[in-house]
């Protein structure tokens, strides 16, 4: 079998000869070889004439646009430096200033800025040449105001909004550049703008104040030569960061003499990687010169905050070199469906209006300058296309942000994009997160497993009975030890022959690991004032104000469970940890060595000294696959790491080995050489912390719980009913993923779940997507690098599979891969995606879906502030989609719909009108009458549509199907609209010919019968498409109507007032809108009642 897969992996043409299986029949198509693939037939087709003509002519513009893109914003090359302390004026070249830039526009681009993001949309380009048109004198038609007015309208409103939110960010900017900071010259302190920091300035952060600038760590007022910073705007991660200062400089006996010594930092060049940093400090005036390798943790990196004491760092980086604006993305300008439906379907109406002028003009036999004529025609039925779309849409959208963000079943809830709350009722595919998305990001201690014997949650009152006999006798033989021999039993035991241990020694070893091998600092409370304070050694360590701080919650989970058996870790410095014993001792363990988990090594280790023994231990904890080739060969641990992840639990594997003082030297001495490397450190680093990694003792495995979300199962239920198709994206590793799957009832249980194999190759991901191919209807569980390997060689084929699954497990997923599957559902399906996080790894992904929701979690606030829409709680999604989601899109369908239809409605009128007179380009309605339809005497009733609701919001969650539905886009399409304009071209026909049919002497008559029936018309329009009538409409109806009974006493140039008060005038336009209005009434009662629609089955 091994000999057949490496032939295969070799050889590539065979490979091209065995098609994967598009159906069923295995390998028998012997004419299909791997061109007859669907993405390569399609590239073969794109390479016709077609694509010469478009594809190669955008290619030429996008690489011409790009050429001069790249002329004009050339940047200067990022290079290492050499940072003097103290002295900005030694830099060999100018560096970035460092300001904070959130602006789109300064003065000078503000105002095209603005224009150009407007009129790049169809509607509104329209609307500017339609409007410059008129100052053509032999195409004006009316006043000019009817077509500038709307316009500026629209142009003031968003300029107004632009311009207040540019003052918000230059105001913003301002606040941050103009905080003052301390900087330390050779006369002493003095206080400097954040905007005028420069590289090399020595400067002074007090506690709770935000860092300037990347910096250094040279000096703190902690004895312990080290400060706490809080990172959650930078990483999403609210766990405080322990950073140590350079020991060269935090050993000089005073601040000033920083300015004595003769130092510099040699840093790399700018990076986007905030978790790590290579450099060294090296002191020249001392003989022989100090050099100190520099790493992430003496860094302190812009916009983190100092948590204690106070620091002095030297500035490296500042401005756009900084890592926090090196890691800001811009996001994109997301635009809705609807709004691209709705632009697609003016495009058509624009066709429309285009043919319509040419028919008059070829009426008219083409006579005289036709082509004049046409033009005026095309402005003519210019409101064909309103321009009052735009301004309803808009202010609609602003209307549903309000409702979602008022709603009191989903609080805290914040709408930040307001431009596509209708996305939210389109949604197919949803991707999220697992850890703090759909779990809570709250390790519980669950199991303890030593190889024989397993303890669990009912079972840990026996580890604690053997911790405290363990220490019991250990004080005893300690105290008897000191009249005898001093030889530290550890040593003699190792001597001798290898011994079985017994349990209560095994469990001792285990605890004694767990509670030294970490990252974690005991912070005391300190009641006075309230200020936080590592502990010293002499004060009174009460459990009461101890709070544990660690980068990872799963560590302090692991120390808090130690503190509940009996072994407390009391507090922690750089160099020393202290554990307090059940019978109150404390045990004191020098600190020598601290090797930081990675995501690259899966695993940390510590080197300790134990001071009363003088015993070297060096510990280490990780993940079972990293672990597995470090500990000695054992039966077990695979087996229970397996049965532990199906549990749901997160596993670490825990490991020892006991060093002479000769290993460790030894060690010591290669390890500093490695740190001081400054080319391919890392890997020489590793390379000889893995020398010591080696035929490690396993002590044991132990079982952590991350506890659901509320409503996980419930809510997830609902959307999959909703037809919505989950995947979740995770960086965890595979078991616990697939365990979190199950236990949320993402993979409902009679499901099966398909593992996809590891694939390093084309051979290998070709037999594994054969092997998936042949599943049917089952939950497909994916590695990040298996994916990488499928997306290489077989993405269509992939993203087609994996599209039929119900739901998707991609684990182990970096932050850009979780964006690049988002982006590959929007390219394969055209479907529209929806990514929810919590984190600061799921900007990426958020950013590129088309609608982004982030939840204010355990992480941070990182994720929610870049999300379209930010949620407290994961089961307010369900809400969300269903209720608020379905109402915008419904109603934003309708009302779109209803306002081209104000506008088609009337162009019928006026090319009736026009054929009627001799095809004469002669307004109907002219200068008020057309600006008061268009907005006060329509406007309100037709924006009530906003208030429309089909179906009540615990039936729309009661029954999810109905979201089904709306994914289909059956609201707004071409059907609808065809429907509508029939509907115009009939009402528009009635009321002009009507009009027409019934006047009798003056031509003034016709304008009033024909208006005053086109407003009680579009009134009574209104009132036939609402479903649930609301009091806001009645009171808009009434009020237009009001207003324009009222108007009618000031319109004498368009009215003759003695005849609108006449009966005959009053049954004329109540006859011509019974016959426009009642036939649309009596269809929509016939259609409801032998066809109607899911929905009203329900809200009946």
């Amino acid at each position: 079998m091994d000999r057949t897969r490496f032939s295969v992996e070799d050889d590539s043409s065979i490979l091209d000869e065995m098609p994967l299986m598009m159906s069923e029949e295995a390998f028998e198509n012997e004419e299909s070889d791997y061109q007859t693939l669907p993405r390569a037939r399609l590239a073969q087709r794109r390479r016709g004439l077609g694509w010469l003509l478009l594809g190669a002519w955008k290619l030429l513009c996008g690489s011409c646009c790009d050429c001069l893109l790249r002329l004009c914003r050339r940047r200067k090359e990022l290079k290492a430096r050499t940072v003097w302390l103290g002295c900005p004026e030694k830099c060999e070249e100018k560096y970035s200033k460092n300001i904070i830039k959130n602006q789109k526009y300064n003065i000078l681009t503000f105002v095209p800025g603005v224009l150009y993001q407007q009129f790049k949309f169809f509607l509104n380009l329209y609307f500017l040449v339609v409007a410059c048109s008129q100052f053509v004198p032999s195409l004006k038609i009316g006043y000019l105001y009817t077509y500038w007015a709307p316009l500026g309208f629209v142009l003031a409103v968003t300029m107004v909004r632009e311009a207040v939110d540019e003052v918000r960010r230059c105001r913003r900017d301002t606040d941050m550049n103009s905080q003052l900071y301390s900087k330390l010259t050779v006369r002493g302190k003095i206080q400097v703008k954040s905007s005028d920091i420069q590289v090399g300035d020595l400067i002074i952060v007090e506690k709770n104040q935000r860092i300037p600038a990347d910096m250094v760590f040279l000096r703190t007022s902690e004895k312990t030569g080290a400060c706490f910073i809080r990172t959650d705007q930078l990483d999403g991660e609210t766990d405080w960061k322990l950073k140590v200062a350079v020991g060269c400089t935090q050993r000089l006996p005073a601040v000033g003499d920083l300015f004595s010594i003769k130092a510099f930092v040699f840093a790399q060049k700018p990076q986007l990687d905030i978790h790590s940093f290579e450099g060294n400090f090296t002191r020249e005036d001392s003989d022989p010169q100090i050099q100190e390798s520099l790493s992430i943790e003496n860094t302190l990196w812009a916009s983190t905050v100092v948590a204690s004491g106070t620091v002095i760092g030297v500035v490296i980086y500042t401005g756009k070199e900084t890592r926090s604006v090196l890691n800001t993305s811009s996001a994109k300008n997301k635009v809705g469906l609807l709004d691209l439906e709705l632009n697609r379907l003016t495009k058509a109406l624009f066709l429309a209006q285009v043919v319509l002028s040419i028919v008059m003009v070829a009426l008219q036999g083409f006579v005289g300058p036709w082509f004049r004529n046409l033009f005026r025609f095309v402005v003519l039925f210019s409101y064909i296309i309103p321009i009052s779309l735009r301004v309803n849409l808009d202010m609609g959208k602003s209307a549903y942000g309000w409702m979602i963000m008022k709603d009191e079943s989903i609080p805290g809830t914040v709408v930040r994009t307001s431009t596509i709350p209708e996305e939210l009722g389109r949604l197919v595919y949803l991707l999220t997160d697992k850890t703090g998305t759909l779990t809570q990001n709250e390790m519980v201690f669950k199991r303890l497993h030593l190889g024989t014997v397993s303890y669990g949650a009912d079972t840990m009152d026996e580890i604690q009975s053997h911790i405290v006999r363990s220490y019991g006798q250990v004080t005893h033989q300690a105290s008897s030890s000191t009249t005898g021999g001093t030889t530290p039993s550890g040593k003699s035991q190792t001597a001798g022959p290898r011994v079985r241990k017994s349990v209560s020694s095994r469990i001792h070893e285990a605890v004694k690991a767990i509670a030294l091998c970490h990252n974690v600092t005991p912070v005391y409370e300190s009641h006075g004032n309230g200020e936080t304070e590592s502990a010293e050694a002499d004060q009174d360590f009460t459990d009461d104000n101890r709070t544990y701080q660690a980068s990872s919650p799963d560590e302090v989970a692991l120390v808090r469970w130690t503190e509940s058996v009996g072994l407390t870790l009391v507090n922690r410095d750089l160099t020393s940890l202290q554990l307090k014993t059940p019978s109150g001792q404390i045990l004191s363990f020098h600190i020598l060595q601290i090797f930081p988990f990675t995501s690259e090594s899966k695993r940390m280790g510590i080197i300790v000294r134990e001071e009363s023994t003088g015993e070297i231990t060096f510990y280490m904890k990780g993940a079972d696959v990293a672990m597995a080739s470090i500990v000695q060969y054992n039966d077990w641990l695979e087996e229970e790491c397996g049965n532990m992840a199906r549990e749901g639990l997160r596993t670490l594997v825990v490991a020892k080995k006991s060093l002479s003082e000769e290993q460790y030297q030894d060690f010591e001495s290669r390890y500093s050489q490695a740190k001081l490397s400054l080319h391919d450190r890392a890997l020489k680093v590793a390379a000889v912390v893995e020398s010591l990694e080696r035929e490690m003792e396993l002590l044991c495995l132990t079982g952590v719980e991350d506890q659901l979300q509320a409503d996980v199962r419930p809510t997830l239920e609902l959307l999959r009913n909703a037809g919505i198709k989950i995947w979740m994206l995770t960086g965890d590793k595979l078991e616990t993923a697939t365990c979190i799957a199950k236990s949320s009832h993402l993979v409902s249980r009679s499901q099966d779940i398909h593992v996809f194999r590891s694939v390093s190759n084309r051979g290998e991901a070709h037999l594994e997507l054969n092997a998936f191919r042949r599943k049917h209807d089952c939950a497909l569980v994916i590695s990040g690098d298996s994916l990488e390997v499928c997306l290489r060689y077989y993405e269509h084929e992939f993203v087609e599979l994996a599209c039929q699954c119900p739901a998707v497990v991609c684990c182990r997923c970096s932050p850009t891969q979780k964006a690049q599957i988002v982006t590959l559902l929007q390219q394969h399906t055209a479907n529209r995606t929806c990514a929810i996080g919590d984190g600061g790894n799921d900007v990426s992904m958020i950013q590129a879906a088309d609608c982004g929701i982030g939840i204010e979690g355990k992480e941070g606030k990182q994720a929610s502030l870049a999300a379209d829409f930010s949620i407290t709680q994961f089961r307010h999604v369900g809400r969300l989609l269903m209720v608020h989601g379905r109402n915008s899109y419904k109603r934003s369908a309708a009302l779109g719909q209803f306002v081209m239809h104000r506008g088609m409605i009337i162009s019928t009128m006026q090319a009736v009108f026009s054929s009627v007179f001799y095809f004469a380009s002669v307004p109907l309605y002219q200068g008020f009458l057309m600006v008061g339809y268009a907005t006060i005497f329509t406007m309100f009733p037709v924006f009530s549509l906003v208030l429309d609701q089909d179906v009540k919001p615990e039936m729309a969650l009661l029954y999810p199907e109905l979201y089904k539905d709306l994914t289909k886009g059956r609201s707004l399409s071409f059907k609808t609209f065809l429907i509508w304009v029939l509907i115009s071209i009939y009402q528009g026909g009635i009321l002009m010919y009507g009009a027409l049919l019934l006047f009798e002497s003056e031509f003034v008559h016709v304008v009033a019968i024909s208006f005053t029936a086109l407003i009680l018309t579009e009134l009574l329009m209104v009132a036939l498409t609402v479903r649930t009538w609301h009091w806001l409409m009645v009171v808009a109806e009434l009020f237009s109507l009001a207003c324009y009974l009222a108007s009618l006493a000031f319109l004498s140039e368009y009215f003759d007032r003695s005849y609108i008060t006449t009966w005959p005038f009053l049954w004329k336009v109540s006859a011509i809108t019974l016959v426009s209005c009642l036939p649309l009434y009596i269809i929509k009662y016939l259609k409801r009642k032998f066809s109607p629609p899911s929905y009203s089955k329900l809200s009946s």
